[in-house]
């Protein structure tokens, strides 16, 4: 438990629940070597699952959504009904781009249009501001300014990639106020490398290229190492992300519904405990904007 030094208050860890929502048009760009064993159908069925389950916890959470998914047409690619629903039960909706596309091999103006359209798009199905990106795959993980250096994105995007700090600059210039990152310093890689061992620290709310970011820090799924990380934080203060796939409720993983109920039970307690407050992107910068270092 963690306390405000000067006055003694409790002062709770911040909690962030993320559901990337890719549908079919994620699962026709997997970038995965080997067949991950979902369908496009599994992401609408297991979140009417997850609906259910976040409603009888009182839990907010940031949907991640491909944009296409919210455009008129049927399952397994679109049904912008469930994403009215997602909004209408309390949630953050944000873009995961227009059809889950790799961002680094993205140009300048390509990105510009699909972030502006995706935007649009979301908005217009759901009524509200779309202000959030979460990039798929977690890329661009390249980020100079934070010693992040990915050559495989240097190599197969060529000389038009888009590197973190680009698309943070074209998020700020198309309206999203915040955006989930993934970089990791060649430290922290070198560092796991020799120990074998991944290090999960809370995270801190940061500027890149103005706009504010929060970096993953909880490995995908609700499992013991991802619990591991929110009793972390309630003892040391920052934020936890976790992160998960709708479709991956019935898969034999770390995001299994048996996971994820024992994650989400979890964290009610710490919250009716006062240890913990959950919150989604737009939540946390209406409460913290303030102490946010400007650029």
């Amino acid at each position: 438990m963690r306390r405000d030094p000067n006055h003694g208050a409790h002062i709770p860890g911040t909690l962030l629940i993320f559901w990337d929502y890719d549908t079919q048009w994620g699962r026709d760009r997997t970038r995965l070597r080997r067949d991950p064993g979902w369908q496009g159908i599994d992401e609408f069925t297991c979140t009417e699952r997850l609906l259910e389950m976040h409603g009888r916890y009182e839990i907010p959470a940031c949907f991640a959504v491909v944009a296409s998914a919210a455009l008129p047409g049927e399952r397994p690619y679109h049904d912008p009904g469930q994403i009215r629903a997602i909004h209408a039960a309390g949630h953050e909706v944000a873009s995961h781009t227009m059809r889950h596309e790799w961002i680094p091999g993205l140009s300048p103006l390509h990105l510009r249009d699909n972030l502006r359209s995706s935007r649009r798009i979301l908005e217009e199905c759901i009524g509200a501001p779309v202000t959030t990106l979460v990039p798929p795959y977690n890329r661009p993980f390249d980020c100079a300014p934070r010693w992040s250096i990915s050559i495989a994105e240097r190599r197969e995007a060529g000389r038009l990639r888009t590197s973190l700090p680009g698309l943070c600059e074209a998020l700020a210039e198309t309206g999203y106020t915040f955006c989930r990152v993934a970089y990791r310093p060649f430290w922290e890689r070198w560092r796991e490398k020799l120990t074998r061992r991944q290090r999960h620290r809370p995270s801190r709310l940061e500027r890149i290229a103005s706009l504010p970011c929060l970096r993953l820090n909880c490995p995908r799924g609700f499992g013991p190492d991802a619990m591991e990380v929110v009793e972390r934080v309630v003892r040391e203060g920052g934020y936890a992300l976790a992160w998960g796939h709708p479709h991956a409720l019935i898969q034999d993983c770390s995001e299994h519904e048996r996971h994820v109920e024992s994650f989400l039970a979890r964290v009610a307690e710490l919250r009716a405990s006062g240890d913990l407050d959950i919150v989604t992107p737009r939540g946390l910068l209406a409460r913290e904007m303030s102490t946010l270092p400007r650029p």
